[in-house]
């Protein structure tokens, strides 16, 4: 299996149907191949946008346990990551 990369995780809230999908998919997956899971908010948080009590925690279970946590911090700044690490678009003249 490939690495399996979701980006934008938890953006939304998950329908019963999607939280499904996704303990289908990580139960496959759970400690046979590698799942990133990049999101914008702390795992704390994540039961709730999951939805269902019963398929967030059989969720939850399989992500958190025998996982690692990255967070990246910009310290004070409040600017995104786009804009302290972005391109700066240069301004052509007409």
């Amino acid at each position: 299996m490939s690495l399996l990369v979701l980006d934008e995780w938890m953006l939304l809230s998950l329908t019963e149907t999607e939280a499904r999908d996704v303990l289908e998919i990580v139960h496959s997956r759970h400690k046979r191949a590698s799942t990133i899971f990049c999101s914008q908010f702390a795992p704390a948080g994540w039961h709730g946008k999951i939805g269902e009590a019963t398929l967030a925690d059989a969720i939850l279970d399989r992500i958190v346990h025998d996982s690692y946590t990255i967070q990246i911090r910009n310290g004070d700044d409040e600017r995104s990551m786009r804009e302290v690490y972005g391109i700066n678009a240069k301004k052509v003249p007409n």
